[in-house]
């Protein structure tokens, strides 16, 4: 083999070596990929959210069912969140019947309170909640993995237990918080989810147990990174009760 052709073949051999190293570093390329997705793409999107609650067991149990929709615009001039007026007048007819009976059902209002700012602003821009969680959490492993029977990969972080309110703190004994971030090959998100477990005992003889799970699914507009769909699942029990809440956000882009 001549020179030139010994050099095309190192040359070639130290390409194909180093093409899987290209994004093996899964956590840097989600920065940048975050960094990309910086949301000024503006956004129209229905937001629909349902709520489902049950609060002791057995003949006492009562249950809660909700289901609402708003609108959403994200641009210029900031964000604006849009109650359609049939909306309106079934949240004040609900809260007329809720005051003559503590006991009614009111689906629109149980819902809508499932949605304040902290709720609504990572469905239409989820850039910031992830990035809050890279400042927050810490970096434990990448591998490959699938998402929707494509490859992926997996980022692991586990959740320091200092990020539960001090309040909250002395009466826990066993926590475990672990963030699963499913990204694709250029770092973009793609899903996460987040595992949670408490154990702990409140004045010495009330013990409590929770169980939390938070799954979403991203999508992307332009550089907008949204939430399509958020699921939350809380299980909890203690002081001889139980209640378990889950609550579903699904984001519909318009056009």
């Amino acid at each position: 083999m001549n020179r030139p052709n010994v050099v095309r073949s190192l040359t070639l051999a130290a390409a194909l070596a180093a093409a899987p190293l290209a994004h093996a570093d899964g956590l840097a390329d989600f920065k940048a990929a975050l960094a990309r997705l910086q949301a000024q793409t503006p956004l129209k999107a229905t937001l629909d959210v349902r709520t489902t609650e049950r609060h002791g067991d057995g003949a006492d149990a009562i249950e809660k069912l909700g289901q609402a929709s708003v609108s959403l615009e994200d641009g210029a001039r900031g964000m604006q969140v849009l109650y359609a007026k049939d909306t309106l007048a079934r949240m004040e007819a609900e809260s007329r019947q809720l005051a003559r009976d503590p006991k009614a059902k009111t689906p629109t209002v149980w819902a809508l309170g499932k949605l304040d700012s902290g709720d609504i602003v990572p469905m239409a821009s989820a850039t910031a909640s992830l990035l809050r969680g890279l400042d927050e959490n810490v970096f434990k492993s990448e591998k490959p993995d699938t998402w929707n029977g494509k490859p992926a990969r997996l980022l692991t972080f586990s959740v320091p237990i200092d990020k539960l309110p001090e309040q909250q703190r002395k009466y826990v004994k066993e926590f475990d918080a672990v963030v699963s971030i499913w990204i694709a090959a250029d770092g973009t998100p793609l899903a996460s989810a987040t595992h949670t477990t408490v154990k702990g005992r409140a004045f010495v003889v009330v013990s409590f147990e929770a169980v939390s799970d938070d799954s979403r699914t991203y999508g992307v507009a332009g550089d907008r990174l949204f939430t399509l769909r958020s699921e939350e699942h809380n299980i909890s029990k203690g002081a001889g009760e139980s209640g378990e809440e889950r609550v579903v956000k699904t984001l519909q882009p318009q056009g």
